[in-house]
């Protein structure tokens, strides 16, 4: 079992988190078990300071995958890649942007891959949504999600409906 954190403010975001949440559903040995609907979310202020661009549209999927968590990041990217990800800027705009939050239980920290996802327990476009699929989750190392939420406040993150149903 996976979660993979989607992000897009760019080209119509509600159609890029649908596109992704079906070409997710399209891997091979991999089907989408749930989503957490879609939320509305003011973009991550850099380190270096803010960079002008639109709120995010944001979800989380739970998948069932045959992949391995570097196969899967490399399909993730292959998505990424498909929907003209382009990778200008850190922090910068961008059509979706798709992470592994969490992989089974697994902790691992690699050149290309950390897991849990950093910074998971400080981003409530990850957290809350997390909550619409499971409140009684565990993130790996982390600790139980009702208590992360309780330090993460909402910060103006918007509930918006369902992935499907939502109209641009």
């Amino acid at each position: 079992m996976a979660y993979i954190g989607l992000g897009s403010n760019l080209d119509h975001p509600p159609r890029q988190i649908r596109n992704a949440m079906h070409a997710l559903d399209d891997l091979p040995g991999t089907r989408v078990v749930e989503d957490s609907g879609l939320f509305l979310s003011k973009p991550m202020v850099p380190p270096a300071g803010p960079i002008a661009q639109p709120d995010y549209y944001n979800a989380v999927v739970k998948i069932e995958t045959q992949l391995d968590a570097y196969e899967l990041l490399d399909q993730l990217q292959h998505i990424e890649h498909a929907q003209h990800r382009i990778r200008k800027e850190r922090w910068g705009p961008r059509t979706i942007d798709l992470d592994i939050l969490m992989f089974d239980d697994l902790q691992m920290n690699s050149e290309r891959l950390i897991l849990p996802h950093p910074g998971i327990q400080q981003r409530n476009f990850v957290l809350y949504p997390l909550r619409n699929i499971d409140d009684s989750l565990e993130i790996p190392g982390r600790g139980m999600l009702n208590d992360l939420i309780e330090h993460c406040p909402q910060n103006g993150l918007k509930y918006l409906g369902t992935i499907e149903g939502y109209e641009e």
